[in-house]
């Protein structure tokens, strides 16, 4: 259950509004997802929100699937259900594949199980390895 009320257009403020506008033109749906609606409780934040998405998630040095992926792989390490779907959707929509899915899912447990054994261990880093 949420902890603050996911704002419809109706009951969203005009600033929460144009932001809503912002991502249905730029994403070319008439969806706003959940997790705006809920930052729509604070316009000022789902504004700095949406324009640094915007900015990370946009072109660079790095494939725009590939950021996908990341993504859900930190959402996993930070145990986020909701960003775990909505980034895994949004990495299909840019055309991981089921192949592509199963290898992540096998890369995020394979760190997981090694930084905690290195944790474990409290292995000390290689100076080779420090830059």
């Amino acid at each position: 259950m949420p902890t603050v009320p996911l704002l419809s257009d109706q009951t969203a403020s005009a600033a929460a509004l144009a932001v809503f506008d912002d991502i249905r033109a730029k994403r070319n749906t008439d969806y706003v997802n959940n997790f705006w609606r809920a930052l729509a409780n604070d316009p000022a934040l789902l504004k700095a929100t949406w324009e640094r998405l915007q900015q990370v998630m946009g072109p660079g040095a790095l494939d725009p699937l590939f950021k996908e992926m990341i993504y859900v792989a930190v959402s996993v390490a930070n145990g986020c259900e909701y960003c775990i779907h909505s980034h895994t959707a949004a990495a299909r929509s840019k055309g991981m594949t089921d192949a592509m899915h199963g290898e992540l899912l096998a890369v995020i447990a394979m760190a997981a199980q090694t930084n905690a054994l290195a944790t474990a261990l409290q292995v000390e880093t290689d100076d080779r390895f420090k830059t």
